[in-house]
């Protein structure tokens, strides 16, 4: 009984230690290739290097905690039917997003038109880049890339090996605050560069760090709810997509209440997903 015991304390805290080491590891990736290779500032429009990466540690990490992909939540159970959810609830969510904001800029005088076009996503803008084929499909692809390391990383590996030493809430809690930081990067980039102020610059981490901590912990409890990571990864899938697409033009500008529009439907989503799970918990 005591060599059990020691044996699941051991496994605890490997567990524990195999998070923060894979999480420095993808991070010192994500900052060589934001500072160093910067990716997303060529054509391509996409840090998308180190999120490969992160997608090779994944399957080297789960290799040595003997976790398969199936447990990750790579379940084969009910994959279009997940997808589909996911992708719908996205949509849905961000057509109350965009229309709050157009019902806004109409209030006020100030909405001319919404435009189609891909662009690379900035803190504070979207960066216009074109509207051909080619485009496009680096879009697609670079969110596609992006959804299956973060959702895989975030919310399958790091998630269940921190539900081998503690329950599902906390588990999450972990996971989602790993998930805000790891969106620090851009700010602290665009200050390094002179892009952005100090002050700016604080008010973006916070900004970024709060509202995907959220996010990452709808992801989580999507994960819960269905037993698996893929209505989590299209509505993922969505949220990053449609912000690189379609875009509101403005009197003065595009997009310049991104961040309101962002914000309105990650909430929304975020308190559907939490009443439906806390629903779930009380039926249960």
């Amino acid at each position: 009984m005591h060599s059990v015991k020691i044996m699941q304390e051991e496994t605890e805290r490997g567990s524990k230690a195999m998070i923060w080491i894979s999480y420095f590891v993808c991070y010192v990736a994500r900052l060589i290739e934001y500072f160093g290779i910067r990716t997303d500032k060529t054509i391509i429009g996409e840090a998308f290097l180190h999120k490969i990466f992160g997608m090779i540690v994944l399957a080297i990490v789960l290799k040595v905690v003997h976790m398969s992909y199936e447990e990750t939540g790579f379940s084969r159970k009910e994959i279009g039917k997940r997808i589909l959810l996911g992708l719908g609830f996205g949509l849905i969510i961000f057509v109350i997003g965009y229309g709050i904001e157009i019902a806004i800029l109409l209030s006020s005088g100030s909405f001319q038109s919404v435009q189609f076009y891909v662009s690379s996503y900035a803190v504070d803008a979207n960066i216009a880049t074109g509207t051909s084929i080619g485009l496009l499909l680096v879009c697609v692809i670079g969110n596609m890339i992006n959804v299956l390391m973060e959702e895989g990383v975030f919310r399958g590996l790091f998630l269940n090996l921190a539900e081998r030493k503690m329950q599902f809430i906390p588990a999450t809690l972990l996971s989602s605050v790993l998930f805000g930081f790891w969106h620090m990067v851009g700010p602290v980039r665009n200050y390094v560069d002179g892009i952005s102020s100090l002050g700016s610059t604080i008010g973006n981490i916070i900004m970024l760090v709060v509202t995907s901590g959220l996010v990452g912990f709808m992801f989580c409890l999507m994960r819960e709810l269905t037993g698996s990571l893929y209505m989590g990864m299209a509505a993922h899938f969505v949220n990053n997509t449609i912000t690189n697409l379609l875009h509101v033009v403005t009197k003065t500008g595009v997009d310049e209440m991104m961040f309101v529009r962002i914000t309105i439907a990650q909430t929304v989503s975020f308190f559907i997903v939490l009443a439906i799970y806390l629903k779930r918990r009380e039926s249960h």
